[in-house]
């Protein structure tokens, strides 16, 4: 299981993805969720996915060998004209991969993956995707401001209840590290570390890049506050009178 967010705000978009692929006793897995691609002054494209490992790794290697392969073998992500086509291309490739991963007969669904795709190419606005396991997908708007895939329903609420567009990227920071502390204290299938990458409207280059440890300052500080602020809150309700 996995947990990834991607969340627009005014000033551009913020990802964060955790980075544990499996858990038990004594298996624990780690690797990256969150893959990006660019080229400066021209895109920035930010890749998260969930699902089967298998899947979005051979997903990500098929993108990212049709970027420095030969122009007649077949569309790059660096070529793309909009981030709508950008997409599209995506989910063309998750639809290839698990075509070809299960043939006639086979369970598709337990090849299944998702991503969320964003990023911005210069002479069009700042993008947010969802591309579902069948290869379609929806686009973020104005009453939806971020997406989830993974292990989405516990970190959820705290989105829901206090996202902002007007946020700054330092808010929206904190906001998620609430959301994924919510996750990882309920679901031992999601994990440190996290990954978290901004991108600045119009900036076409990379912002702010940085993995988040168990031993963070600042994520044990939010962790913690959370935490002391909720006993807090609920000790301030009034008792239940039979």
């Amino acid at each position: 299981m996995t947990y990834c967010v991607g969340l627009k705000i005014d000033s551009g978009l913020v990802f964060m993805s955790d980075t544990r692929t499996n858990a038990g006793v004594d298996n624990v897995s780690t690797f990256s969720k969150m893959h990006r691609w660019s080229k400066p002054d021209e895109r920035v494209l930010v890749l998260l996915s969930a699902g089967n490992l298998a899947t979005t790794q051979a997903v990500i290697s098929l993108l990212d060998e049709r970027t420095k392969a030969p122009k007649e073998r077949a569309p790059s992500v660096m070529k793309t004209s909009s981030m709508y086509q950008t997409a599209k291309l995506v989910g063309d490739a998750l639809k290839e991969v698990i075509h070809d991963a299960a043939p006639a007969g086979q369970n598709a669904d337990a090849f299944g993956a998702s991503f969320i795709l964003g990023g911005q190419i210069r002479g069009t606005e700042p993008r947010l995707f969802l591309v579902y396991p069948e290869g379609n997908f929806i686009e973020a708007g104005p009453d939806t401001h971020f997406f989830q895939i993974g292990e989405t329903k516990y970190g959820k609420p705290i989105l829901v209840r206090s996202h902002d567009p007007k946020m700054s990227f330092e808010e929206t920071v904190k906001l998620l590290l609430v959301s994924f502390d919510s996750t990882l204290r309920s679901n031992l299938s999601v994990g440190l570390p996290l990954d978290l990458l901004y991108y600045p409207r119009d900036s076409y280059r990379i912002g702010f890049e940085k993995r988040i440890r168990q031993d963070d300052g600042y994520f044990r500080t939010v962790t913690e506050g959370w935490s002391n602020a909720l006993k807090s809150a609920f000790k301030s309700l009034p008792d239940f009178k039979p």
